[in-house]
């Protein structure tokens, strides 16, 4: 039984999901530009809800939707937007993203995921899990096409990915028109290799910003750049 976890502004309940809360959504829902103040913003495989609420949290947009296939994650990403003090701009659609892509006429001013990994051959029993983590659910390929018809032409699309897909990942969204504009690189610690990026894409081409952001210089010693990004969330920060 997992425990439901405590922000500082919300509580998120994660016993149903697969994926349970962890950097990498917390990351990317802090990072997230939000200084074109998007009025309407869509959260593709949404799990618990978690960067829905942080954007939630951090914007004054009127439109924050999310997307979970999911049957459980769906109905506790519903149950954590119900209970937090956003719920009249929370709302989550039940549906896979094809079909939601198809079906819906509205474009989006900021689009975010956090998209399941391990391309790499390795299973568990876990099916739910899988389906979490597994690009079989979402490949690269599917995530961009419909980015590219539910994003509006001055939106943003923002994600985080395992850093030795970024190259492979950014030329596959040259095909769909969309370029990065940022980019950070992740390291857990000064000494060891980039583990993830955060990437932000538009319909603009430009020369992306390069950054990089280091999580910790010792066990639980947090940089000051990592704790200046997450210190509105977390509540030991």
């Amino acid at each position: 039984m997992s425990k439901p976890f405590q922000f500082k502004q919300f509580i998120v309940n994660q016993d149903q999901c697969a994926m349970k809360i962890g950097t990498d959504g917390v990351l990317l829902g802090a990072w997230t530009s939000l200084e074109d103040h998007p009025f309407s913003i869509l959260d593709i495989g949404a799990g618990t809800g978690i960067l829905a609420l942080i954007l939630a949290q951090r914007s004054q947009a009127e439109v924050i939707e999310a997307l979970e296939i999911d049957d459980k994650a769906y109905e506790q990403c519903v149950d954590n937007f119900e209970q937090s003090s956003w719920n009249d701009r929370l709302f989550c659609y039940h549906a896979s993203l094809q079909e939601f892509a198809e079906e819906i006429e509205d474009d989006y001013d900021l689009i975010i995921c956090n998209p399941p990994f391990y391309a790499e051959n390795y299973k568990t029993e876990n099916t739910q899990r899988d389906l979490a983590r597994f690009q079989d659910a979402m490949p690269f390929e599917h995530l961009l096409e419909s980015v590219s018809t539910l994003l509006n032409k001055n939106g943003l699309f923002s994600l985080i990915i395992p850093f030795s897909e970024e190259q492979r990942f950014i030329n596959l969204a040259t095909t769909f028109n969309l370029f990065p504009k940022r980019i950070t690189h992740v390291k857990g610690s000064p000494s060891t290799d980039i583990k993830r990026s955060l990437i932000e894409l538009s319909f603009t081409k430009t020369h992306p910003k390069f950054s990089e952001l280091i999580i910790e210089t010792a066990r639980h010693q947090y940089t000051d750049e990592y704790i200046n990004l997450t210190k509105d969330f977390y509540l030991k920060m």
